[in-house]
């Protein structure tokens, strides 16, 4: 069976060990999900079939222009998410002194941002002016493309810009009462980042950089559960089978946000999603149970189920994740995400590899992220090309 697959990987290396294909495989399978579901998002499930046929989208639906796959703003953002995370990591091993990452990252989202408001050239006129930005990204041309971009990620960083706002608990100063799924499927690259955090830290700290955007606790709270989730699996500190680590990430959650009147909300539909995954029937009437992904909740509970249901195999997994009424491409990256980290990059078919737009700086972050790793045990950094990257 494959959960024995994952014990194994806990025997056969130690805790500080760090494996690029997962964390490959997690980024890039985030945005192979992403790619599928955007061509069908706002595809009721009759135009789905109808279209694609009987077992729905099944292979990426190439751009007329391109010819590649495109990816939407989730993978845009959790792009910025990742290179805001090696920029405050970096500069704090620099100075000596660490601050929490979502500081930041909420500095990457305003450069996420330009890229939705100003076209390329636009940006650099505006950096000729004294704009100044801290991630690498704005420099691709590519990313300076809407793709069906979020209202609240788009009100509320406009807000924070205007307001300089960046705050030290942003699930205390909450910018809106949003529960949409945009706070959730940008988080995966924060449970990459730290195998030595505490997981409560870590935990908080995704349900922080969620807040930045979106403001109610059924919100924000689900990125705390994702965030444990993929660090667990990529960085098992015990032999846990899938399923267990996604029960110590729901209990973890209770723990934390103790108290919380939309907690049970939480763990009653993840609960939900855990014994649907046990039957038998198909993948769509269990995912019709789950809602259609648009709030936070829903997103992770269809990937909770869509993972366990298809744990060995990857493209089964993001397929099952994508034909249904709601949220394709949010739904489709977050089961990516987690299969990706699951089963690795090696895993993931050659089809899904093909013409996937900006897969070269989806697989340097990737590979930025593995070298970090190895950066914080030698505890230098002292690679001029990185310090050009995330520090100046």
């Amino acid at each position: 069976m494959f959960v024995n697959k994952i014990l194994q990987r806990f025997y056969a290396v130690n805790e500080t060990e760090i494996d690029p294909n997962l964390i490959k495989g997690c980024l890039f399978g985030g945005a192979v999900g992403d790619a599928l579901g955007y061509a069908v998002e706002f595809l009721r499930e009759d135009e789905i079939f109808a279209k694609y046929g009987p077992d729905g989208i099944t292979e990426y639906q190439y751009h007329e222009d391109t010819g590649k796959a495109l990816i939407s703003d989730d993978t845009q953002m959790s792009l910025f998410t990742a290179n805001g995370l090696l920029v405050a990591d970096t500069k704090g091993k620099i100075s000596g002194i660490q601050v929490w990452p979502r500081s930041y990252v909420a500095r990457a989202y305003q450069d996420w941002l330009r890229t939705q408001e100003l076209s390329f050239a636009e940006f650099q006129t505006a950096r000729c002016n004294g704009v100044q930005s801290i991630s690498w990204l704005s420099d691709v041309k590519e990313l300076y493309s809407r793709r069906s971009p979020g209202n609240t990620c788009l009100s509320a960083l406009s807000i924070r810009r205007n307001d300089d706002f960046f705050a030290e608990d942003y699930t205390k100063s909450a910018i809106n009462n949003s529960r949409g799924c945009g706070a959730v499927m940008r988080i995966a690259p924060l449970g990459l980042m730290y195998h030595k955090m505490n997981m409560r830290r870590l935990d908080t700290e995704g349900a922080q950089i969620a807040a930045i955007t979106h403001g109610h606790s059924i919100g924000y709270m689900p990125a705390a559960v994702l965030t444990h989730i993929i660090n667990r699996i990529v960085f098992p500190k015990e032999p846990l089978t899938l399923k267990e680590i996604i029960l110590e990430a729901r209990n973890k959650a209770v723990e934390i946000f103790e108290g919380d009147e939309h907690l049970e909300e939480l763990t009653d539909i993840i609960d939900l999603a855990i014994d649907l995954a046990e039957n038998e029937k198909k993948d769509l009437d269990n995912i019709h149970r789950l809602g259609e992904g648009w709030v936070a909740e829903e997103t992770l509970a269809i990937a909770i189920y869509c993972v366990l249901r298809h744990q060995d195999d990857f493209s089964a997994g993001i397929i099952a994740a994508v034909n249904h009424n709601g949220d394709s491409d949010s739904t489709g990256a977050i089961t990516g995400n987690i299969l990706g980290a699951l089963l690795g990059y090696d895993a993931i078919e050659e089809k899904w590899k093909k013409n996937l737009e900006l897969s070269d700086v989806i697989l340097e972050l990737a590979d930025d992220m593995c070298k970090w790793q190895q950066m914080e045990e030698q505890s230098k950094c002292n690679d001029p090309e990185w310090m050009e990257k995330y520090l100046k």
